[in-house]
């Protein structure tokens, strides 16, 4: 093990906490929440956690500190690294970020500051992404360091925001601000937050609209995984996930809530069941 890597391993990189049926995960590495090969673990450890706890209905990921969510791959791990581990570096973090997408159950990249690079490769693996109000920048620079956004970057964004755009974006490898982020989708909320503690609060209370008893929260998860699966498989395969997702559900103890609910004139109580 290196010495960078022993560092990580004895630092908790990534903090999971479970609030109220949202699990959060904070990425901590100073000064910029760079990740590594240990942190890219533990956050697909994370990422199982989550999926295997019944009490969890919605993921969320967040940077530590005031001005970054993350700034991508340590550059200096992938400088001193040889070229078969860096491979199987990016092959892994493909694999974690496609569990994150395919995981029935909604995640929230909640951007507290810059997301640039692999950061911004991380959030654009999340079904919906909120940003803070403020200077914050977004963009995948990876042409300045002569390679590409390989971590999911140039199949993302350009399902984001179509391939003419995705292309100008990347090959300049310029930056934007949170209002151009919105107008080109990349960033779904803007919210306005005078500190880090009040936007974190304020996507808590969002996410907590997609958990039980006010939402069925196996519905919601449903629908993320209709649309993530379905858009990438051709269309009538697409219907037929849809049907067997809704047969699912047809089956689930929700289902038989809200449509008593709906009859009886009443708000149901939803129970994830």
């Amino acid at each position: 093990m290196s010495h960078n890597a022993a560092d990580n391993a004895s630092r908790t990189l990534v903090h999971y906490e479970v609030r109220d049926g949202v699990a959060w995960m904070t990425l901590d590495d100073p000064p910029a929440n760079t990740y590594t090969h240990e942190m890219m673990r533990a956050l697909d450890e994370g990422i199982l956690a989550a999926r295997f706890d019944p009490a969890v209905h919605v993921i969320v990921i967040t940077g530590a500190g005031e001005k970054m969510f993350c700034a991508g791959a340590n550059i200096n791990m992938l400088k001193t690294s040889d070229p078969t581990f860096k491979y199987y570096f990016c092959l892994h973090a493909n694999e974690t970020l496609s569990r994150l997408e395919q995981t029935p159950k909604l995640v929230i990249a909640a951007l507290n500051g810059n997301t640039v690079g692999g950061g911004l490769e991380i959030a654009m693996a999340a079904d919906l992404r909120i940003a803070r109000r403020g200077s914050a920048k977004y963009g995948l620079p990876e042409v300045s360091l002569g390679v590409l956004p390989g971590t999911g970057g140039t199949q993302r964004l350009v399902r984001i925001v179509g391939k003419s755009r995705a292309i100008e974006l990347m090959v300049t490898g310029r930056l934007f601000g949170v209002e151009e982020a919105e107008r080109l989708g990349v960033v779904d909320l803007v919210f306005d937050a005078e500190s880090r503690e009040t936007f974190l609060e304020q996507v808590q209370a969002y996410a907590a609209q997609f958990c039980p008893p006010g939402k069925a929260a196996r519905a919601v998860g449903r629908i993320k995984r209709s649309v993530q699966s379905g858009a990438e498989i051709p269309f009538e395969s697409a219907l037929t996930l849809e049907r067997e997702l809704q047969q699912q559900l047809f089956q689930s103890e929700d289902a038989k809530e809200g449509l008593a609910a709906y009859v009886e004139k009443r708000s149901p109580a939803f129970q994830a069941r």
